[in-house]
C-alpha cells in the first residue's frame, strides 16, 4: 500500500493536556490502547518471531553523557519514560500526541507545580543488581537530580526550569518549576535523553556506559551488543503492559557501508529500510528496491532532520554577519537536494520545515530569505565589504554517519564556497569524536552535520542560547536569547508561536548558521509487519511495541 506525503501536524497542545490546574489527567487505560493499536477488529496478534533493522554502534549508553541519537535509539527498547508520544497505524507521521508511559495519571496545581502518579507494579530488568524490582517514585527523583547536576549532559536545557523534584509517597512524584514552561511535557515524553535510570545501575557500573549497565522497566532487555557489528534485544517477559511486546527479538544490524546496507535490504536480510535515520530507504535507490521486493509498504513524510554549518561566531572573520551571509548565499541549495534527493525536500527556516505545525512557512521568513538565494555575485560583494576580497581559508569539520547523502552535501558545499574564493579545509572525525568536540561546538572554525530531529521547538531554539553546548556557532546574542526564554512562559498557544515565527524571522536574518534542505523520508516496511506506522523522532521500541509479524 503506497501513501502520499502527509502534513505533519502537532499533537493535543498543552492546554488540551491541562485545560484546568488540578484536574488529574488520565493518560489511558492499562492495555494495547495505550500506543494506538487497532487491536479490535484486527488480525489477531501473533506472538513471536524477530524483526531486523539497520541498527547503529552508539559512542556508549549513558542518555546524560551523549546527544547522540544512536545511544537514544537502542535505549528506546530498553527504558520507558513518564509521558510518550502515541504510536500505531492510526497515527499519522508528525503527530505527536502525549499519553502515559510510567504515568498513570498527571496534574497541573498552578503554572509551576506537575503532579505525576505512577503505574504501580513497573519492574526492572531480572538482571543484577537491579533484579527485577519494583520501580517507584524514588527511581524518578534520582533520574532527573542526576540528569539536571551531572556535568557533561548536552540536553541539559531541557530540564533548564526545573527547580526540584519531590517523592510524594511511593507512586507520586511531583515537579516544581523555577518559572512556567509551556515545554515541560513535551520535554518529558522526548524520547531524547528522558527514559528513567535505577540508582543501582550507576553505583556498580560508575556510570550507564557499558552495556551491562543498560538495564530499564522497558519492552525489551538488551541481550548482547558487538560494537560496529550488531546489537540485540530480547522480549521483556515481565513488561508492564500485559501481553506486550509481541516480538520476541530485535536485532539491529550495523551496516556502515550504503552498498552492503542496500544489498542487505534487497536480500530480505532485513526488514525495514537501511537509511539514515532508520526505516527509510534513499530515494534514488527505489526503483531497484520496488523491482526486487515489490510487495513492500511505502509511506512519504518530510524529514525534520536538518543539517546546517556552524561557524565559530565568536572569532574573525564569521563574527562579521557580511561574511556569514556571504557564505550562506554561496550555496545552491537546490542543487543539492538535485545531488542527494532527486530533487525531493524541503527548505528550511531555522525549526525544519517538516515540523510544520511549529515552522515558519519558508517563504515568510521575510529579510532572511534573501540571504538564503543562491547568488554567488552578491556573496562576493559582501565578502569584499568585509575586507575579504580575495577570500580567506578556514576548516570544517564533520562526521559522515555513514551517509553518502552527507558526504555530497559536504563536498559540494565546499565547491559553492570555492567559488567565492573560500577555501574550505574538510577535517572528517569518528563518529563519537565528532560528538565529543564539534557538535557541542569544539570545532576550530566550522563544522557540519545533522541535527538531533527534536520534536518540538526548543531544542531547536536552544542552538541560539550562550553557554548551551549544542550552540555550534557560538552565538552570544542578548535579545534573541530573550527572545527564546520568553518562549517558555507564554502559556497561551497562539501568541507563543507568535513568538516562535518571530524568533525564526530573526534568525534567519542574522545567518548565524548555513541551513541545508532536507529530503522527503520514504519508510519502506515489510508488508507482513502488522500493527506498525513510522514517524518522526527516534522512539523505534514505542513503535515497535504492539508489532507483529502475520507471517
Amino acid at each position: 500500500m503506497n501513501e502520499s506525503p502527509n502534513r505533519p501536524r502537532a499533537g493535543l497542545s498543552r492546554r488540551d493536556l491541562l485545560k484546568a490546574g488540578g484536574v488529574a489527567l488520565a493518560a489511558t487505560a492499562a492495555g494495547p490502547y495505550v500506543i494506538g493499536t487497532r487491536v479490535a477488529g484486527a488480525a489477531t496478534p501473533k506472538p513471536g518471531g524477530e524483526f531486523r533493522f539497520r541498527g547503529y554502534t552508539p559512542p556508549h549508553f549513558d542518555p546524560h553523557l551523549t546527544a547522540s541519537y544512536t545511544t537514544m535509539i537502542n535505549l528506546s527498547f530498553t527504558h520507558s519514560r513518564l509521558l510518550k508520544h502515541k504510536a500505531g497505524p492510526d497515527v499519522k507521521p508528525g503527530t505527536f500526541e502525549i499519553v502515559g508511559d510510567l504515568a498513570e495519571t498527571w496534574s497541573q496545581p498552578d503554572d509551576k507545580t506537575y503532579v505525576f502518579k505512577l503505574r504501580k507494579g513497573v519492574r526492572w530488568h531480572k538482571k543484577p543488581p537491579l533484579d527485577g524490582r519494583e520501580l517507584t517514585a524514588e527511581d524518578i527523583k534520582y533520574t532527573f537530580d542526576r540528569f539536571t547536576t551531572i556535568k557533561g549532559n548536552a540536553n541539559q536545557h531541557m530540564m533548564a526550569t526545573l527547580a526540584k523534584t519531590e517523592v510524594v509517597d511511593r507512586y507520586t512524584v511531583k515537579f516544581t518549576l523555577k518559572e512556567p514552561d509551556a515545554f515541560f511535557l513535551d520535554f518529558l515524553a522526548n524520547p531524547m535523553a528522558l527514559c528513567i535510570i535505577a540508582r543501582e545501575a550507576v553505583e556498580k557500573f560508575t556510570d550507564l556506559k557499558k552495556p551491562e549497565a543498560v538495564i530499564g522497566t522497558g519492552p525489551w532487555m538488551l541481550e548482547g551488543h558487538e560494537p560496529k557489528v550488531r546489537t540485540t534485544f530480547v522480549r521483556n517477559p515481565d513488561y508492564f503492559i500485559k501481553g506486550l511486546p509481541y516480538i520476541q527479538r530485535i536485532e539491529g544490524i550495523d551496516f556502515n557501508d550504503p552498498a552492503a546496507r542496500l544489498a542487505a535490504f534487497v536480500t530480505g536480510q532485513i526488514d525495514a529500510g537501511p537509511e539514515f535515520p532508520g526505516m527509510m530507504i534513499r530515494r534514488q535507490d527505489w526503483k531497484i528496491i520496488k523491482h526486487n521486493r515489490p510487495k513492500l509498504r511505502y509511506v512519504e513524510f518530510p524529514s525534520n532532520v536538518m543539517s546546517h554549518a556552524g561557524m565559530r561566531t565568536d572569532k574573525a572573520p564569521f563574527g562579521d554577519i557580511r561574511v556569514r551571509r556571504a557564505l550562506s548565499m554561496a550555496i545552491d541549495r537546490k542543487a543539492i537536494l538535485t545531488a542527494t534527493a532527486e530533487g525531493v525536500g524541503v527548505m528550511n527556516p531555522p525549526i525544519p520545515a517538516g515540523l510544520i505545525s511549529l515552522a515558519i512557512p519558508y517563504d515568510q521568513l521575510g529579510d532572511g530569505l534573501k540571504w538564503d538565494a543562491y547568488n554567488p555575485t552578491e556573496a562576493k560583494r559582501l565578502l569584499a565589504a568585509a575586507g575579504h576580497a580575495s577570500g580567506f581559508s578556514t576548516t570544517l569539520e564533520y562526521a559522515t554517519y555513514g551517509s553518502q547523502e552527507i558526504i555530497d552535501a559536504v563536498q559540494m558545499a565546499v565547491k559553492f564556497w570555492k567559488d567565492i574564493a573560500v577555501e574550505v579545509k574538510v577535517v572528517e572525525k569518528p563518529y563519537a569524536a565528532f560528538f565529543a568536540t564539534a557538535y557541542q561546538g569544539k570545532q576550530d572554525a566550522m563544522m557540519f552535520g545533522p541535527q538531533f530531529p527534536a520534536l518540538d521547538p526548543w531544542n531547536f531554539m536552544a542552538q541560539y542560547l550562550p553557554d548551551e553546548p549544542k550552540n555550534q556557532s557560538h552565538v552570544k546574542d542578548p535579545v534573541l536569547a530573550d527572545m527564546i526564554l520568553n518562549t517558555r512562559r507564554i502559556l497561551d498557544d497562539k501568541k507563543r508561536l507568535q513568538q516562535i515565527n518571530a524568533i525564526q524571522k530573526y534568525i534567519a536574518n542574522q545567518a548565524y548558521y548555513v541551513r541545508f534542505p532536507s529530503g522527503v523520508y520514504i519508510a519502506a516496511l515489510d508488508p507482513a509487519l502488522e500493527n506498525f506506522a513510522p514517524n518522526l523522532g527516534y522512539d523505534y521500541g514505542g513503535r515497535m511495541m504492539a508489532a507483529w509479524w502475520n507471517k
